[in-house]
């Protein structure tokens, strides 16, 4: 499963690397709705939830389906601005039209597809859908929903404000903080494409993103994701990465038809292991579904064995041993070592400790 981006014809020039204040705050309103997918920064998140004023508090638990499901496209720029302010002023200049129907896409989870989808302001089959997937959310943000189709200005402008009261209130000194590594990662990213090309800058930003060079010559951005879904990057004249330092685990992509594509990507952190791809979570999963390779990875995981040993121990042929220890390897769940003529097998407890959180990382990319 993955999101494609088509980048056929398209200059590698017009791949453009750089940050953006409106994604990172957008991000850090992510961890603050939802701090349990970011286990890294609970100490940011229960330090700063604590110092934000309670009328602001309200606000953001009302509009937070803007940001907690999947981000309304507009808070993550094609053409990100040096401030807040230049950001805020671009979402301005955008029609009623394409500002709600953007916001509320992501009323419940991510729900683009390949065509553009009729205005909710518009059309009355948009609109009551709007408004039942806005109350399956809760009244609050259902309250939220009916106001912004009966006042688009009006809310809008409340959105604006709220942001701008963010950035007094914890988003300015986050900001200046991280800016120097996340501009740092935009130029080594850029300077990478410059030097090697698209595949290798693509590579540099994560396992889960990789470049496709088809035998019919058409050349895409791969990005794992629980999804399957393509866009074109040359209808927005070109593709956006945008690094960020409160993004992990996710990789937001927009790839709505009229918006420049995104990628939102987490910039790679001393420590923390490189995500694993979704087909290789899946793979590891389904081999420990196996009630007899559960049983045998119980037994390696005491110590290494020999074929025969595990085949005495649980009364089974040494072929047939053979056969789940084969699966278990390809994989990648366990270590071996030779003692003489004998091959000893152990489950590799490292790799299989971080299954539930590949996991949770891969379904929450």
């Amino acid at each position: 499963m993955s999101v494609t981006i088509d980048i056929t014809g398209l200059p590698d020039e017009r791949l453009l690397f750089t940050p953006s204040p409106l994604g990172e705050l957008t991000a850090m309103l992510d961890v603050l709705a939802e701090p349990a997918h970011h286990p890294a920064l609970h100490g940011w998140a229960s330090s700063t939830a604590a110092t934000i004023p309670p009328e602001l508090s309200e606000r953001l638990l009302e509009a937070d389906f803007l940001w907690r499901s999947s981000r309304a496209d507009f808070l993550v720029p094609g053409l990100p601005g040096a401030t807040l302010a230049a950001e805020l002023d671009a979402v301005d200049r955008m029609d009623d039209e394409l500002y709600v129907a953007a916001a509320l896409v992501t009323t419940c989870g991510s729900s683009r597809s390949a065509r553009r989808a009729p205005s909710p302001l518009t059309d009355l089959v948009a609109n009551e859908r709007a408004r039942e997937l806005a109350l399956a959310r809760g009244p609050r943000q259902a309250a939220f929903a009916d106001r912004l189709l009966a006042d688009p200005p009006a809310v809008r402008a409340l959105v604006r404000r709220m942001l701008e009261d963010c950035e007094s209130a914890f988003f300015a000194d986050a900001w200046q903080r991280v800016l120097p590594a996340l501009a740092a990662d935009a130029r080594r990213k850029a300077d990478l494409l410059a030097r090697r090309g698209s595949a290798e800058a693509l590579a540099a930003i994560s396992p889960s993103v990789t470049f496709d060079q088809g035998a019919d010559g058409r050349r895409r951005i791969v990005i794992d994701k629980l999804q399957d879904n393509a866009t074109s990057g040359t209808d927005g004249g070109g593709v956006t990465f945008i690094p960020t330092a409160f993004g992990r685990p996710h990789l937001v992509v927009v790839y709505t038809p009229g918006w420049r594509p995104v990628l939102q990507y987490p910039v790679a952190e001393a420590g923390i292991p490189e995500p694993v791809s979704l087909a290789l979570v899946q793979q590891r999963l389904e081999a420990l579904a196996h009630p007899v390779r559960l049983r045998l990875a119980r037994t390696m995981a005491r110590g290494a064995h020999t074929t025969g040993e595990l085949a005495t121990t649980w009364q089974l042929s040494a072929p047939e041993v053979s056969r789940h220890l084969a699966v278990l390897r390809k994989a990648g769940l366990l270590t071996t070592q030779r003692r003489g003529r004998y091959m000893l097998y152990q489950l590799d407890l490292s790799g299989s400790a971080r299954l539930g959180s590949d996991f949770l990382e891969a379904v929450l990319r």
